[in-house]
């Protein structure tokens, strides 16, 4: 059975899905924005191409993949991007095909509802209230010590976060709002150290999870400048045990049955526990599919071609034995064009970013602390080699 997959892609990423795909002997079928048809996608793996100037305006995206259907027998939708994630799911429920739906998708896209749901299992979250009812947010600045945070539902990354220390600015920005205020929330701010957790999910239950740490929050490096960077934990640590047990408890409850996903863990400075701060339905970004491939050996976009066409097909899916090493990746905004990164040479280096005005590595060793020692003098390198500032965008570019 040849098992057709339509792939999702508002901005150019997800080529290795594309080309997994197809090697595993799928059609693949691409549907992207015009704006971006000239970028170097893997054509020989694709079957056909589609464009539209969106893929977020409805009801055009359900009347052209409804058309699309009635000469091909789509079997699973696959968004490549965290903006497609809601199409694909409005999609899967129009056609009534497998994978999450609009209301579980929600888990993975709406930060008022992963929040509200992983506090209803148990798993501490930052305290938080929607913005809703003005009594109710007067009572949470009254009662909840700032400074606070208002983070839009469904924005990527911090994308649009605006970090406050007066109720007199909460209301600045929601009188800026107007009628998109109901689309963000409050919540307190909580200093500390942030992790993630990067997870295959078969069957409901999670069949791989690698734990790692940020050397600096990405909200940091968004709003004040410098370089992102972040590294693989020691499995037996007690850090990543802590981060293993709340992902494997998160994941089931939030509904993914299969896929991957990438989970975002805040450790407070104030006590110590661990606080989930987000989720989403997809492999992260900023080269983190090199650093997972670099320490494990599996690449997540290909993992998950896989196993979207194992269930197609019936069949079980394992994913391979992780290598077991230790693996980092910096990435900064450059001031050249083409930063030359010739002056690292370490042994240690397994993938070079090539973007326009980034500078990025990755590094991988059987050694943790080798791996850290990198990362870190890379780091100040970085600073004084390429690094530039741009003003974090309250939107992603259209």
């Amino acid at each position: 059975m040849t098992v057709t997959i339509l792939c999702l892609a508002s901005y150019f990423k997800g080529t290795t899905f594309l080309q997994a795909a197809k090697a595993q002997g799928a059609r693949v079928l691409l549907l992207t924005r015009e704006k971006i048809a000239n970028e170097p996608w893997p054509r020989e793996s694709i079957d056909e191409m589609f464009l539209m100037s969106s893929l977020s305006k409805q009801p055009d995206v359900t009347y052209a993949v409804s058309y699309l259907m009635r000469g091909n027998k789509i079997d699973r939708i696959v968004p490549l991007d965290d903006y497609d994630v809601e199409t694909a799911a409005a999609l899967r429920e129009h056609l009534r095909l497998p994978g999450l739906g609009d209301t579980l998708v929600r888990h993975f896209r709406d930060k008022l509802a992963m929040r509200g749901q992983a506090a209803a299992i148990g798993v501490p979250v930052p305290a938080f209230t929607p913005v809703f009812h003005y009594d109710q947010l007067r009572h949470f600045m009254a009662t909840v010590p700032g400074p606070w945070l208002l983070k839009p539902r469904s924005e990527a990354g911090a994308m649009g976060i605006k970090r406050i220390n007066h109720p007199d600015e909460v209301w600045h920005w929601l009188n800026e709002l107007g009628d998109k205020q109901s689309h963000f929330l409050l919540e307190q701010f909580l200093p500390g150290e942030m992790y993630h957790v990067d997870s295959i999910v078969w069957d409901g239950e999670v069949v791989f999870a690698t734990p790692h740490k940020y050397t600096r929050p990405p909200l940091s490096v968004s709003h004040d400048g410098g370089v992102f960077a972040t590294r693989t934990l020691p499995a037996d640590s007690d850090e990543a045990q802590q981060l293993l047990t709340l992902n494997r408890q998160l994941l089931p409850a939030f509904g993914m049955a299969r896929g991957v996903a990438h989970t975002e863990f805040l450790r407070a400075e104030v006590n110590g526990r661990f606080h989930f701060i987000e989720t989403a339905a997809r492999v992260g970004g900023a080269n983190i599919e090199q650093l997972v491939e670099a320490s494990s050996g599996m690449n997540l976009w290909g993992e998950w071609a896989k196993l979207e066409i194992c269930h197609a097909q019936g069949q079980p899916y394992a994913p391979p034995t992780p290598l077991g090493h230790y693996a980092g990746v910096l990435v900064c905004l450059a001031r050249q064009q083409h930063p030359d990164l010739s002056g690292y040479q370490d042994a240690e280096i397994v993938y070079r970013v090539h973007k326009e005005q980034h500078a990025g590595l990755v590094v991988a060793s059987p050694s943790v602390a080798r791996v850290e020692a990198l990362i870190y003098s890379y780091a100040e390198r970085f600073a004084h080699d390429f690094l530039a500032y741009a003003p974090p965008l309250d939107t992603a570019p259209t």
